[in-house]
C-alpha cells in the first residue's frame, strides 16, 4: 500500500477553517426543539394550584387559551406559562 500526500490550495484550507468555526458556533448555540406538551384542565389546575372552576373562568375571560380535540380540552404548557404576568414591585 502506498500513501500519496496531496496539498490543498490555501483558499480551500481557509474555507475549511471557516466552516469548522461555523459548525462550532452552531453546536454551541443549538437548542433542540422541544415537543409540544399538552395539559388537561386537571393538569393546569394542579400546576397553578387553583380549582377547576378557576381554570374554566380564566379560559372564558381569555386569560388561558384552550384547545379542543374531539370532546377533550387541552392547554399548551408554554401558553399557560406565558399567561403568567410578572409583578413589578
Amino acid at each position: 500500500m502506498q500513501t500519496i500526500q496531496i496539498s490543498l490550495p490555501e483558499n480551500v484550507i481557509k474555507d475549511l477553517e471557516g466552516i469548522k468555526h461555523q459548525l462550532a458556533d452552531l453546536k454551541k448555540n443549538f437548542q433542540p426543539k422541544e415537543p409540544t406538551e399538552f395539559l388537561t384542565r386537571q393538569d393546569v389546575a394542579k400546576m397553578l394550584s387553583v380549582d377547576l372552576s378557576t381554570v374554566h373562568n380564566w379560559t372564558k375571560k381569555g386569560i388561558l387559551t384552550a384547545n379542543q380535540i374531539g370532546g377533550r380540552v387541552y392547554y399548551i404548557r408554554k401558553q399557560v406559562e406565558n399567561s403568567l404576568i410578572k409583578l413589578n414591585k
